[in-house]
């Protein structure tokens, strides 16, 4: 019996030293294959735009934050922003070391089809866009002073934020006053400053909507509020976020769903009730996630972003609308 008893503890530690040999191999086997693939390679992001690669970067925080730089315009004077045509997309990947990364061809080929939108107010009569100046503090400084003339259209001039591909002749506060004045002559009844349901004179403020918004989704701002641009005849409506296809829609607010639906060149579209007067609308999805009369909660999931409609790409259009009135939702959000 105690022959056996040894003989067996001699097979015990015979097998476990085996195993600690086979072991040991596969560590150093699996440090040689990380260490030829870390001398070899380098974790770096393929570069995609519309579907093609473009290039490399090690870096794509820091190439995202230029592209982000060139879009709102921090780059030069003047600029408000600009719009480009397609985001780039970002795979990782393992790179040979001897394979230069070209952040700045990368940079070249996203802004080169880029279109610049210049920032300035106009000055409107009874809806009607009379003069052009560069600052929002300079429209207000030319109604006031009309009101401190008591103009007989004082309340009849409206400020209008306004985004073109080309600048105005900008005039100056004096001369507006001047230009605009009206002799004093009865009052006449104040005429709001809306014109087929588009803002002509809140889109620059920021009124009390009752409820606060959350961003419905993230991703990179394409288009803006009043923009104006080839694919359509008046300007921008709302804000167009652009986000991949399925990306989740969250409501800004809780509310009651007023339209779930196709509606025309809204594609695929949403329209939540918040109360007080305060609508939002989410358009272009690809999938709704509610109906009609259904109530829902802050951030609930209400549908998924899409490009149906009147789209070159898969978007959000958001639109903040108050008793009718279109808004600018940068004033509530992103």
């Amino acid at each position: 019996m105690g022959v056996f008893t040894i003989y067996t503890l001699k097979k015990v530690v015979m097998f476990f030293r085996t195993s600690i040999k086979v072991i040991v191999l596969a560590i150093i086997s699996a440090f040689l294959i990380v260490g030829a693939v870390a001398y070899f390679y380098k974790p770096t992001y393929a570069v995609s735009l519309n579907g093609e690669l473009i290039g490399y970067t090690e870096n794509k925080s820091e190439l995202q934050n230029k592209i982000n730089s060139y879009m709102e315009g921090e780059q030069e004077e003047g600029i408000a922003f600009r719009q480009i045509d397609s985001v780039p997309e970002y795979t990782l990947c393992l790179l040979k070391k001897d394979i230069t990364p070209n952040e700045e061809e990368i940079y070249n080929k996203v802004t080169q089809n880029g279109t610049q939108y210049y920032k300035y107010y106009a000055i409107t009569d009874s809806r009607e866009e009379k003069l052009y100046v560069a600052t929002f503090e300079e429209a207000e400084e030319v109604i006031a002073k009309l009101k401190e003339k008591n103009s007989t259209n004082k309340n009849n001039i409206g400020i209008i934020e306004k985004y073109d591909t080309q600048t105005k002749e900008f005039t100056s506060v004096e001369k507006c006053v001047s230009k605009l004045y009206s002799a004093p002559k009865p009052k006449t009844t104040y005429v709001a400053n809306v014109s087929s349901g588009y803002v002509s004179g809140s889109s620059s403020k920021k009124v009390d909507l009752g409820v606060s918004l959350v961003r419905p989704i993230s991703g990179i701002i394409m288009s803006r509020f009043g923009s104006r641009e080839s694919i359509r005849s008046t300007p921008h409506r709302g804000l167009d976020i652009a986000a991949p296809t399925g990306t989740p829609i969250k409501a800004a607010a809780a509310g009651t769903v007023s339209k779930a639906g196709y509606n025309g060149s809204y594609g695929k579209m949403i329209i939540i009730t918040h109360g007080n007067g305060v609508q939002t609308l989410y358009a272009h999805c690809s999938q709704l996630n509610v109906s009609a009369g259904q109530t829902i909660s802050q951030g609930q999931v209400i549908g998924k972003v899409g490009s149906t409609g009147n789209s070159t790409g898969p978007h959000l259009h958001l639109e903040v609308r108050v008793n009718g009135v279109l808004y600018n939702p940068q004033n509530y959000v992103y």
